[in-house]
């Protein structure tokens, strides 16, 4: 999906968001939010919102002069998401139904998204989530799915939501033992997006294949990957997309079998899903 007039103000609005996580003074503050404004008169309706993301972030850390620019917040935001894991364990331990279980935890941690217009919170989104029905429910559809797919490709989104990624793998293995998996990072920081570096700490190159897609937006572009992520994209059997931005990136998407899981944060993306900012979304093409 392409980007709307709304994204526009999104993204300026997130250089405040940058100022503050990199405690800017009021010079530099200035300096990113009139540069990212600037840029804004030129964003092309071609591309996808993170595509545009990757051209601001990149001008924004320059300005900055520092490669990651939510480097701290991701160190907290790994460790809140570790402070819930016993909690999360025993809630799966006790489920029924553990994918269901999973797929939801790990639509929680959604909510660790610094780039969303809406921001929830981390503790009431897992208090409230195993009592909340997919807005769209193409749960049935994605289990069956799996139950035959020798291959599965989970491609990541946000720091912290990562740690209950690997929770969702861990439980994908145990259901599922015959499968191979692989989780899908970013190629560099970007915004609070997930890299080698915070997965490989997480513990996921001990728990399945690890793979850098060497993509520079905060969603899979397909054609700014490296021709192994390409090649693996096109050829496992099934594909879990984490998140609003691989979700904007891939759809369409010239492939099928692809499960969104996602929490919508923001109005273009409900828009397109025909759905209200807050629901939840299980939804396979």
């Amino acid at each position: 999906m392409t980007i709307d007039e709304a994204c526009i103000e999104c993204i300026i609005n997130q250089s405040v968001k940058v100022a503050n996580a990199i405690h800017a003074d009021e010079a530099l503050s200035d300096e990113l939010t009139s540069t990212v404004t600037k840029m804004s008169k030129d964003f092309s309706y071609n591309d996808t919102p993170p595509e545009i993301a990757s051209y601001v972030y990149e001008k924004m850390a320059q300005i900055a002069n520092k490669t990651d620019l939510y480097d701290e917040v991701k160190e907290l935001s790994t460790k809140k998401a570790l402070s819930f894991v016993p909690l999360l364990e025993k809630e799966l331990l006790d489920s029924k139904d553990k994918l269901l279980t999973a797929i939801k935890i790990a639509v929680a941690g959604n909510v660790i998204d610094l780039a969303a217009e809406v921001e929830f919170d981390l503790e009431d989104e897992l208090r409230e989530i195993f009592h909340t029905e997919f807005s769209h429910n193409d749960f049935d559809i994605f289990e069956e799915k799996l139950s035959s797919a020798k291959s599965v490709l989970v491609i990541g989104d946000n720091v912290g939501e990562h740690i209950f990624d690997y929770m969702l793998m861990q439980t994908l293995k145990k259901l599922y033992p015959n499968a191979k998996y692989s989780y899908m990072v970013r190629g560099n920081p970007i915004i609070n997006d997930v890299t080698i570096k915070e997965a490989k700490e997480a513990g996921f190159s001990e728990l399945c294949e690890l793979v850098d897609s060497g993509v520079n937006t905060p969603g899979f572009v397909y054609d700014r990957a490296n021709s192994y992520s390409k090649e693996l994209f096109d050829s496992v059997d099934l594909v879990i997309s984490k998140g609003m931005g691989n979700y904007e990136c891939l759809s369409p998407s010239h492939r099928d079998n692809i499960c969104f899981l996602l929490k919508v944060k923001c109005g273009v993306v409900a828009a397109s899903l025909k759905k209200e900012v807050g629901d939840i979304i299980c939804k396979v093409v």
